[in-house]
């Protein structure tokens, strides 16, 4: 009898640990009153820096032309009310991540100008209804890694976990459909830039379809994603599809190729984790993608809670500007980098012992307002600043949906800079989402012939 006794209490010690249960029903009551419907502060700071949560942006300024997909900076007669250089660094450092930190002291022209707050993240009405169902019901299992019985909405709004608030992020709301025309480019440690990769990427959130009724189970898929590459030369004809599963440890990502000298689709496995991303010419990994992307199962992710800080926001003049002048030499063009002070989540992954990635540590700084990871810093084996990310959030006010596909990338070691995404003046567009038959394997042999 003991011994059954201690038995049923393992399992159940077991499925405690197994199991991140949702949140109180009183403790839900929060959003919409004291947080905003997604879970963020819905007050200012104590000085009004950070101003009160009002619903968001969703009026555009004038010249705004829908057709165009190029969304215009609402905020660009504002000037900055800071600039912090390597010199001023001090006052300001408790406010910048460790990436921006380095940049600071590395280049002495190197510069961030921090300009007025604004909360400008709006979301339909659907999502943030959704949200308020997750908190209550949303749940994961195996450890953080499986996400269950949550709607089209951020399944954990308060959330208990690192791995809950990576969830967050992972399936932050950007529309359930759009397409465009990017470009990527690098530049080396002499400052000599170069165009890594040009396309047309279609993105799809099925687990955002707003006529859905029942709530996402784990062999459901959550993302789609079609690229279809135009240049350099070498790579134009090829063309890339991912499916992404709300359960990645049994049905994980499925990635296909298409590559022009073969004529064939192939699957690739490989398009995961620390392998090198072509698309940023092997100067980032694919799960650097969107500052991260994929399954959780090599780190242990652990949430720091929430601090005040230095974040590229509202980055219209970037997103939508002219990638060569963006590529100056070190750096991301500062006239074209937007910082301001916001609210941030801090999570910190550390490599599981037995596993492996190049990246031994890295720390995430969620958005409040969007759950989009703004910035990380990625650190090597023996502890040092391999590399830092920083997200272009630049939210599409007549959508309304938050969006930061673009992603500046430095590497601290090989001394080189990147960004990838940029729309430019091809914009971005807003599509019905696609039929079924346009995420199959076979519907890229089509696209990507040349």
């Amino acid at each position: 009898m003991n011994f059954k006794h201690a038995l049923l209490g393992g399992v159940a010690l077991l499925w405690l640990q197994s199991v991140s249960a949702a949140v109180s029903a009183d403790e839900a009551k929060k959003l919409g009153t004291s947080l905003t419907p997604v879970g963020g502060e819905m007050a200012g700071n104590k000085d009004g820096s950070i101003p009160a949560y009002t619903g968001g942006l969703t009026t555009p300024p004038a010249g705004f032309d829908k057709a165009s997909g190029v969304r215009p900076d609402p905020f660009a007669a504002e000037k900055p009310v800071l600039t912090i250089t390597g010199k001023t660094l001090q006052a300001s450092e408790g406010k910048l991540t460790e990436g921006t930190k380095e940049l600071l002291k590395k280049y002495p022209d190197f510069r961030v100008e921090v300009f007025p707050t604004h909360r400008t993240v709006a979301l339909p009405k659907y999502v943030q209804e959704n949200t308020l169902k997750n908190a209550t019901r949303a749940k994961t299992s195996e450890g953080g890694l499986v996400l269950s019985d949550a709607f089209g909405g951020y399944p954990f709004p308060i959330p208990a976990t690192g791995y809950e608030a990576m969830w967050n992020h992972i399936l932050r709301y950007e529309g359930q459909a759009y397409k465009i025309k990017y470009t990527a480019m690098n530049v080396d440690s002499s400052g000599h830039a170069v165009i890594s990769t040009t396309g047309e990427i279609t993105e799809q959130y099925p687990y955002y379809d707003a006529t859905k009724t029942l709530e996402s189970n784990t062999s459901d898929l959550y993302y789609q994603v079609k690229i279809n590459y135009s240049g350099p030369s070498r790579r134009a004809g090829e063309s890339l599809l991912v499916w992404e599963s709300l359960n990645p440890i049994e049905k994980g990502r499925r990635a296909w190729q298409y590559l022009p000298g073969q004529r064939r689709v192939r699957l690739a496995p490989d398009i995961a984790y620390d392998t090198p991303n072509p698309g940023t010419a092997g100067s980032t990994t694919y799960d650097d993608a969107f500052t991260f992307n994929g399954a959780m199962d090599r780190y242990d992710f652990k949430l720091l809670g929430k601090k005040e800080m230095y974040v590229p926001y509202n980055m219209y003049r970037f997103e939508y500007g002219d990638p060569q002048k963006a590529a100056t030499p070190n750096y991301a063009n500062p006239d074209m980098v937007r910082w301001e002070l916001h609210r941030v989540w801090v999570v910190e992954a550390t490599l599981k012992p037995g596993t492996r990635h190049i990246y031994a540590r890295r720390v995430f700084y969620l958005d409040e307002d969007s759950w989009t990871a703004l910035a990380s810093d990625e650190y090597d084996a023996k502890g040092g600043l391999f590399r830092s990310q920083f997200g272009a959030l630049a939210p599409s006010y007549d959508v309304p949906a938050p969006l930061a596909d673009s992603n500046i990338y430095y590497d601290f070691v090989a001394g080189s800079w990147g960004f990838s995404g940029i729309a430019g003046s091809n914009g971005v567009r807003y599509i019905d989402p696609l039929p079924e038959k346009d995420w199959s394997a076979d519907s890229l042999a089509a696209a990507g012939i040349r």
